[in-house]
């Protein structure tokens, strides 16, 4: 498994310091956010110019690019990131699920949408990834499940991230076993409680909240997993760069601790 930072958590601060803070903190890599009002890192309606000082980055810091998100399904939006992420250097895009849980009608237009922007990843080269989101239409394992089945694309993934299924009211681990399959990303980290606000910043750390990560991990391991697992830490643009530090190098120690638990590192 290759473990990466969300570039996110450093949403306050600029590009070189994502790469610079995620590099000291001893990552693996990095996935670039694309979030507009989260970040100013990867723009995409300016990653021509980025993608020189992206690349060179990279190099500097000796870190992989492992992904980059974008919530959006906005087929020209999807379009640029495509294009970014074959011209930068990145294998995996993910994206949201959009929608609203239960709605019937929503689900069939997620889906069609979903299903053309991964034929739109395959012609790319690329790995389309969605996940579990809460309140979307796909937001618990039964919908990633059905998503999965009315999808057939293999250029289209499952991205997983724990607190997502932790506030759904189900086991993460249990969940993530069921849709091994198709994982090709995951994002990790914490949660305290089953709110629809997965809290401050700090309590996002891996090891803080009631998730069994080294469970999860585990599950991971043993299926013979070697994709990114990045860190996405949201809420923390106002914070300074030592704060984010520390929460990015706390969040790293207890994923290596998990691994070395799971004996995959």
């Amino acid at each position: 498994m290759k473990l990466g930072a969300n570039s996110v958590l450093f949403g306050g601060h600029n590009l070189e310091a994502a790469f610079k803070y995620t590099a000291l903190a001893g990552y693996d890599g990095i996935e670039l956010s694309a979030i507009n009002g989260m970040s100013e890192h990867l723009v995409l309606d300016r990653w021509r110019e980025l993608a020189p000082k992206i690349r060179r980055l990279s190099r500097e810091y000796d870190l992989e690019l492992l992904a980059l998100e974008q919530p959006s399904q906005d087929p020209a939006v999807m379009e640029g990131a495509f294009q970014a992420a074959v011209e930068i250097g990145i294998p995996v895009v993910n994206c949201g699920p959009g929608g609203k849980s239960n709605d019937k009608e929503a689900w069939h237009k997620i889906i069609d949408a979903l299903g053309n922007l991964a034929l739109i990843a395959e012609r790319y080269g690329l790995i389309l990834c969605v996940k579990a989101h809460v309140g979307c239409s796909i937001y618990n394992t039964p919908t990633t499940l059905r998503a999965m089945q009315e999808i057939s694309s293999p250029a289209l993934g499952i991205d997983m991230d724990p607190s997502h299924i932790h506030r759904a009211g189900e086991n993460p681990v249990e969940a993530i076993a069921a849709v091994i399959s198709r994982v090709k990303h995951v994002h990790i980290r914490d949660c305290k409680g089953r709110d629809q606000n997965p809290g401050k910043p700090e309590m996002q750390a891996n090891g803080r909240g009631d998730i069994d990560l080294v469970g999860y991990i585990r599950v991971l391991h043993e299926n013979g997993y070697s994709g990114p697992v990045n860190l996405e830490i949201i809420g923390a643009k106002d914070y300074d760069i030592e704060r984010c530090c520390i929460i990015a190098a706390e969040s790293l120690g207890y994923m290596q601790a998990c691994l070395k638990a799971c004996g995959a590192r």
